[in-house]
């Protein structure tokens, strides 16, 4: 089980990037799925989240190639945007 420290660390960073687009794209997919995450994968989102939201934005949408350092599961679970909900 993650320390729930580490994880209030990890939800702060995620909803607090800096645009709108950003906080819902990268917090959204830490609140969908940070529940299941093990050691390992909250080691993945603490460097995913050292990024510029540019970057992990245009991987998540596929605009641009990820790096081999980002690639895998969790990538594709980001990839899905099924986490982003729309406010209307």
């Amino acid at each position: 089980m993650v320390d729930s420290a580490r994880l209030g660390r990890l939800r702060f960073r995620a909803w607090h990037r800096g645009t709108r687009e950003a906080d819902f794209m990268i917090g959204g997919f830490f609140d969908r799925h940070h529940a299941a995450w093990s050691e390992a994968d909250c080691d993945w989102f603490e460097t995913l989240i050292e990024e510029d939201d540019v970057h992990i934005m245009a991987w998540a949408i596929g605009t641009e190639p990820v790096p081999p350092r980002h690639d895998g599961p969790l990538m594709d679970a980001m990839k899905r945007l099924d986490y982003v909900h729309i406010h209307r």
